[in-house]
């Protein structure tokens, strides 16, 4: 396989790696702010201790998720970031649909 070939394939592996961690951190902050809100009903309809226990508990782990997941998209678009950098050294690749779409990616999980 060639070096050209090479890179496009990990371009592309990791510009799909990149999306779908944004798109699982997204779905963990959403799942945080739904736990948080249960939490709230439950304390406001005074409801049982273990009730109230269990959404803390559930609230946490939402949390984690959000950590952990910020951690490897951040890992993600750094390596994206590098590989990229590395692919518009090759005047050959700059046109790549691959390139492209990389581009693109490392734009919409970097805001």
């Amino acid at each position: 396989m060639s070096d050209k070939a090479a890179i496009l394939r990990q371009l592309k592996i990791k510009t799909g790696v990149a999306k779908r961690l944004f798109k699982e951190h997204r779905s963990y902050v959403l799942e945080e702010e739904q736990q948080k809100i249960k939490l709230d009903k439950f304390i406001a309809d005074n409801a049982e201790d273990w009730d109230i226990k269990n959404a803390r508990r559930m609230l946490e782990e939402s949390h984690k998720m959000i950590d952990d997941t910020a951690k490897r998209l951040g890992d993600a678009v750094q390596d994206l970031r590098q590989l990229l950098v590395a692919a518009e050294k090759d005047p050959s690749l700059t046109d790549e649909e691959d390139v492209l779409k990389a581009k693109e990616v490392l734009e919409e999980v970097s805001v």
